[in-house]
């Protein structure tokens, strides 16, 4: 354990940062999946609405530092092919 107030301090603001990058991701993951079983379901009314969702939750996940700005736009543009790619 740190002695250092400094030290201390950095350990605490590293919790907080985790736990809030943490509840980012995972709600990016569940938006994800949820496009995932739209389009599993062959539903590409539910996949769209459910895209709309993801882009914008992965965009937030990026304007807050979470992801870099290519993985970003790799996690959307596999998004939209695949919801496109339905009949």
């Amino acid at each position: 354990m740190a002695n250092i107030k400094s030290a201390k301090k950095r350990i605490l603001v590293t919790q907080v940062r985790t736990a809030r990058n943490k509840s980012i991701k995972s709600a990016v993951k569940t938006s994800i999946k949820k496009v995932d079983a739209a389009i599993a379901a062959n539903d590409k009314e539910a996949a769209q609405s459910a895209l709309k969702g993801a882009i914008s939750e992965i965009s937030k996940a990026a304007s807050k530092g979470v992801y870099h700005k290519n993985t970003v736009g790799r996690k959307i543009s596999r998004l939209t092919k695949a919801v496109n790619q339905l009949a």
